[in-house]
């Protein structure tokens, strides 16, 4: 907002001349306080309407103080008269409230740039001249020193100089997006991705998005999964995650889930025997209910049935059968076609796997999860399953594989209260916050209430892009998560406008208020949703009988363009349903004649399923 840009590059006039035009009162102040931290200015202001505004003390401004070679940077946050007295006409002694942000220092060769400094080595002495930033001192401020960076956006005080912020150590070490809604936040991390993505193409994107709304504004470089289109296999999950599913997000049963850690291991076993009898191996190979190895919904039923059947099993036979309640009705559920479809007993882990963090990516390396057609009950544990193997996928490559974990609604999954949520979700992000980095899986969390997240996830994050915040507990935990931040800098939460942030930490130069790229309308996020109250729907009718058939069904079905269409997500025919013999894709393996739904749905058939796959 207040730079001036007179001077050219390796000018070696004092840097508090002005031109004899400009009333000198009005952008010269001086020392008469300074801390470890701030200064207190003496300077003079009028009731001039006449002037240029750009020219007075208000809140905002970058200041320069003079020290010869060095100028010592401030940030303007206050601005007041000491005795609380106006007299029209007059000159106005004023105090201006600095924040000292750092120092520059002349180039030692001709001509060369300025150098900022965060730190302050030389500190402004009481009577030191102070003036509005030039230009250069201003570009040298936000520099980036040499790292890699990318442009989002330009500075809030001046369009002409961009916002740059270093990708590498932006991705690397985490970052957030905060904001109120309505403020850009998902717009920013639209832009955020197609920038990282351009910079990085070997980067692939998970977007865990519980609005279903980013597919739209990346359709050159997403893929869509959601309800009708997601692979996952129950014999995925580890134990918590399958409770979680088993009990709807209730309170487990600590006995249903003992047994559940004794019988899971003995199908696994006799799905990889590849017979009805099997026995537990011991040693290196030996199974838990952990271990991610195919087993058949009918092989546990059948050891439930077995233990039912001892005459020393009287006292747990109510507990069985409980539990057999609980597993037939989850995998008879239509909600949960996801997890018990019949082909996904056979051994697909490699392209389940591959489909969802796109290996190899084919030009689209980014992964919308829609989730809003999910069951609530089941989320928690789909989002601790693909969590867990991002971070598994990154570790095992040995860093060949840049993964980078998008929350959206990230107190969700992480709230505050360690009471609230899915423990294993929130173990699996934490664990991709402390450790990630190492391995090369990345966390990118996206909140309206920073206040309901988790403390210590945010204090991973070392970028912060902290958009307009009202609520006091939330600009609190912000103050409180960024080391390098202050009451002062904070204090304009509240008052930013739209796409504009103030961004911390290891990703830019210096604390740096900007403003973000204007992406074009067709690429906003949910864009195809809908959701503009004032559109024009003439023509448009409601298929009262359409929406019903979705609630009946379970799954909101979507015609998927070729665009964000996956390999495994094209268009399934109106007359074939998920779970039925024909549904989505033709293969050798997967499509077996099936007559009777016991059978596909429990994978009875030794030919189809639970035998090792062959060719043929």
């Amino acid at each position: 907002m207040f730079v001036e840009r007179g001077n050219p590059p390796g000018e070696t006039t004092s840097q508090e001349r002005r031109d004899t035009q400009q009333a000198g009162h009005r952008i010269l102040g001086h020392v008469v306080r300074c801390d470890g931290s701030r200064a207190v200015l003496s300077a003079f202001a009028a009731d001039d309407e006449a002037g240029d505004a750009a020219e007075r003390w208000t809140v905002g401004r970058m200041i320069s103080i003079n020290l010869g070679s060095t100028r010592t940077v401030g940030l303007v946050y206050g601005v007041g008269k000491p005795d609380h007295a106006w007299r029209p006409g007059e000159l106005n002694p004023i105090e201006v409230e600095v924040e000292l942000v750092g120092e520059v220092q002349d180039s030692a060769a001709p001509g060369g740039k300025p150098v900022f400094d965060r730190g302050i080595t030389r500190y402004p002495h009481v009577g030191a001249h102070a003036h509005r930033i030039r230009a250069r001192d201003l570009e040298a401020v936000y520099d980036l020193a040499g790292r890699r960076g990318i442009t989002i956006g330009h500075l809030s005080q001046d369009e002409q100089i961009a916002a740059n912020i270093a990708i590498e150590d932006t991705l690397s070490r985490h970052f957030a997006v905060v904001g109120t809604t309505g403020v850009g936040k998902s717009t920013a991390v639209s832009l955020l991705m197609r920038k990282a993505i351009a910079a990085c193409p070997d980067l692939r994107i998970l977007i865990l998005d519980p609005h279903n709304e980013f597919a739209a504004s990346l359709p050159q470089h997403a893929v869509r999964i959601d309800s009708s289109t997601l692979d996952l296999p129950f014999w995925m999950f580890r134990l918590e995650e399958f409770a979680e599913v088993l009990f709807r997000g209730r309170e487990t049963i600590p006995e249903e889930i003992d047994l559940l850690r004794d019988l899971i291991p003995l199908a696994k076993q006799m799905y990889r025997s590849g017979s009805a009898g099997s026995y537990t191996r011991r040693g290196a190979d030996t199974l838990t209910a952990d271990t991610p190895v195919p087993y058949r919904i009918a092989d546990l039923l059948k050891q439930i049935d077995e233990r039912i059947g001892l005459l020393d099993g009287k006292a747990e036979r109510p507990v069985l059968r409980s539990l057999r309640v609980r597993i037939e009705q989850a995998a008879a559920d239509p909600r949960y076609r996801f997890m018990f479809n019949s082909h996904l007993i056979e051994d697909t882990i490699h392209q389940t796997i591959g489909n969802i963090f796109r290996v190899p990516h084919d030009g689209r390396p980014v992964t919308c999860f829609e989730m809003a057609g999910l069951p609530s009950e089941v989320v928690n544990a789909v989002c601790s399953v693909l969590a867990r193997l991002a971070f598994d996928l990154a570790l095992w490559s040995e860093g060949r594989l840049k993964l980078l974990v998008m929350c959206e609604e990230a107190h969700r999954y992480m709230p505050a209260d360690s009471r609230l949520g899915f423990a294993p979700t929130r173990e699996a992000l934490a664990r991709i916050a402390k450790e990630g980095r190492k391995y090369g899986c990345f966390l990118g969390i996206v909140t309206q209430r920073p206040g309901e997240l988790d403390p210590t996830i945010l204090s991973q994050c070392s970028t912060v892009f902290a958009m307009r915040l009202a609520n006091e507990q939330d600009k609190a935990i912000i103050r409180s998560a960024i080391s390098d931040s202050s009451a002062s800098t904070l204090s304009f939460l509240s008052s930013m406008g739209q796409r504009e942030a103030i961004a911390f930490g290891e990703g830019v130069a210096t604390t740096m208020r900007l403003k973000f790229e204007k992406l074009d309308k067709s690429l906003l996020p949910g864009q195809n949703k809908g959701n503009n109250p004032t559109a024009d729907a003439s023509g448009r009718e409601v298929d009262l009988a359409a929406i019903v058939n979705r609630l009946r069904n379970g799954s909101a079905q979507q015609t998927l363009s070729p665009e964000t269409s996956l390999v495994f997500a094209d268009p399934a025919d109106a007359a074939s349903q998920p779970g039925d013999p024909d549904y989505r894709r033709p293969s050798s393996l997967l499509r077996r004649p099936v007559t009777e739904e016991a059978e596909q749905r429990y994978g009875l058939k030794p030919t189809t399923f639970g035998m090792r796959p062959h060719n043929g």
